[in-house]
């Protein structure tokens, strides 16, 4: 901690984060646990890149969406899990006040990408199941590199007025974090002050942030299931369904804990409980992504097969 000039009052410099637990024991088991569980999510979603890149077949907007989607997602379990994974078996859990500012936003920032970038993805699979002849019209490169560009402009932008308010705050007092990261609602809990304002500004912008692009969401997917059931065919039906059933799977793995945790007011939850909500949205969500698309995607899989050394296989 420093000196306030002029006041007689220490300003915190770092913080101290709980985690899960104290006995070294318990901490030794998680540290397996969680090394596993982040190596598969870098391992799968860097297959996923690394096979989009490669081939020439999957150079088209449904898989550039998915390739930015898995970049987001190892960039966003990175943010936390290294630094977790070490304060598991070392001694001192500290973090720096300017670490811990990066950290928020980052983490706000990536989080907040991968929101508005859903609502790009199924914008996509609205136009490749309503509009099929001119999907490649519309849906150009020059249109893919602006809405992905949109979304990590919206989620950096918006991420930092949250992080901004958050700590620009007081803290003065104790600095032990109850969570494994700076998450913005632990960590303003310490601020030596009056945070309803805040908190209430913040719960309006989370909401705003999760119900619009839910909405439009399911707006795109009501559209979707019209277009579906207008098709005679079973089999085309099914088909057309499929290709919708993983984007719908991985919002649903992602938003519904994020709704959870961010539209509810955050004195109504167990420091536990947030932890336990937090490392599913942000460290599960990363890890089942790429399962999700790799085993219902028969594309993903033929290219994998093609870069082992099968050129081709019958499904």
């Amino acid at each position: 901690m420093w000196m306030i000039p002029g006041q007689n009052q220490t300003r915190v410099s770092e913080f101290i984060l709980l985690g899960f637990s104290s006995d070294p024991t318990t901490n030794s088991i998680l540290f397996i646990v969680f090394l596993l569980i982040y190596l598969s999510s870098v391992l799968g979603n860097g297959l996923i890149i690394l096979l989009i890149c490669l081939d020439t077949q999957l150079h088209t907007p449904m898989y550039f969406f998915l390739c930015i989607l898995a970049m987001v997602d190892m960039g966003y379990v990175t943010t936390t899990m290294p630094q977790m994974l070490v304060h598991l078996l070392a001694h001192s859990h500290t973090i720096s006040f300017a670490g811990c500012w990066m950290q928020m936003y980052v983490f706000s920032a990536l989080g907040i990408t991968e929101c508005t970038f859903f609502v790009v993805m199924a914008y996509d699979r609205y136009v490749a199941i309503c509009y099929p002849l001119r999907y490649t019209v519309i849906l150009n490169w020059g249109l893919c590199v602006r809405l992905a560009s949109g979304s990590l402009v919206c989620g950096f932008l918006s991420a930092l007025l949250h992080t901004f308010f958050t700590m620009s705050l007081p803290y003065c007092g104790p600095n032990k974090v109850n969570h494994y990261f700076c998450q913005g609602p632990s960590v303003r809990s310490l601020a030596c002050m009056d945070t309803h304002l805040i908190e209430m500004v913040d719960l309006i912008l989370s909401v705003l942030l999760v119900v619009t692009p839910i909405s439009l969401i399911v707006a795109s997917y009501i559209h979707i299931a019209m277009a579906i059931l207008k098709i005679k065919s079973t089999q085309a039906r099914c088909k057309a369904f499929s290709t919708c059933a993983s984007h719908l799977t991985v919002v649903t793995f992602f938003y519904v804990p994020a709704s959870y945790i961010y539209m509810r007011p955050h004195s109504s939850y167990s420091p536990e409980q947030i932890k336990q909500i937090s490392l599913f949205y942000n460290v599960f969500t990363a890890l089942l992504n790429p399962v999700v698309y790799s085993l219902r995607n028969k594309d993903i899989k033929r290219a994998f097969l093609k870069v082992i050394g099968h050129s081709s296989v019958d499904y």
